[in-house]
């Protein structure tokens, strides 16, 4: 079986496709902006109180037409609640604050390389020529975007403690990817998405009464409430239903490689709001990304 549902992309999915990446570059500013004023737990908690309190006035309706559905696919509902709602924001959280970003993008870049390899090992889906030359391909191009373009600076990275909680929280967000796939088109995405958050919600509690002992969540700066804003609406909300919605369009691979671009929004976003200078080495990955994204979702190759 091949991971594809559709071999043409027509814009209103391509514009699906680019929009998590956009607004999850966005997440990851926004969490290094309130990193030292919320700590992990505590961010997560208010990330995803923020979301279910935007998402009940539109998901209620579909919840509660399609409680029955979770019943039957409920540890996918739960298994995809715990990975890609709970563990995987708490993860990345918690490992950025002992490792670099650079190394979290870097790790954030092999989830659709754990798709791939997941979704061969559990559901014999099968990898065409060009999605795997693309996959590589727009693997080099974020290689280049996070190492300026300088072969030294990835052969100079230290690994830190946080990079093994990151690399989990990729495993996460792989699982996560391949068990939404698996539940079917008919249930609401919106009302699924309702029903992850309450999950996670509730999970999240116990870990922020135990979080409150050793750690103070600070609002006093404007900026950092309408970071949380921007997270809990946006990442949480607005780019967790595209993504959810794209899975079930076009298959769990076509869809993560285009978490491949990334780095491409994070380079754009940070020249326009921190007016950090563009350089050569940033057009030169982002072309090489497009043209792995490209190749992985053109539709022709053999299976592999």
């Amino acid at each position: 079986m091949t991971d594809t549902s559709h071999n043409s992309l027509t814009p209103y999915t391509l514009g699906l496709l680019l929009l998590p990446p956009l607004l999850w570059a966005g997440n990851f500013i926004a969490g290094r902006a309130v990193s030292h004023d919320v700590p992990p737990v505590a961010l997560s908690l208010i990330r995803w109180s923020l979301a279910f309190l935007c998402l009940f006035p539109f998901a209620i309706k579909p919840f509660l037409r399609d409680r029955a559905h979770y019943l039957v696919y409920r540890w996918h509902v739960l298994g995809t609640a715990i990975t890609g709602v709970l563990a995987f924001n708490l993860m990345v959280y918690w490992g950025l604050h002992s490792t670099s970003a650079t190394n979290g993008i870097i790790l954030n870049s092999f989830i659709p390389f754990l798709v791939a390899i997941f979704g061969g090992l559990f559901y014999q889906q099968r990898l065409t020529t060009n999605q795997l030359l693309g996959l590589v391909i727009s693997l080099l191009g974020v290689f280049t975007v996070v190492s300026h373009g300088d072969l030294h600076v990835l052969l100079g990275l230290a690994f830190a403690p946080g990079d093994v909680i990151i690399l989990m929280a990729m495993i996460c967000w792989a699982l996560f990817t391949l068990w939404l796939k698996q539940i079917p088109a008919f249930i609401d995405r919106t009302g699924l998405m309702l029903c992850q958050v309450l999950i996670a919600l509730v999970l999240l509690l116990p870990l922020y009464v135990w979080e409150r002992q050793t750690a103070v969540t600070t609002l006093a700066h404007i900026q950092t409430v309408w970071s949380l804003l921007y997270i809990g609406i946006f990442p949480s909300v607005i780019a967790f239903l595209a993504y959810a919605k794209t899975v079930t369009l076009v298959g769990s691979v076509r869809a993560s490689v285009f978490i491949h671009a990334m780095p491409i929004f994070g380079s754009l976003l940070s020249s326009v709001l921190l007016r950090e200078p563009f350089h050569g080495y940033q057009l030169a990955g982002m072309l090489t990304i497009f043209c792995g994204i490209g190749l992985a979702n053109s539709g022709k190759g053999h299976s592999k």
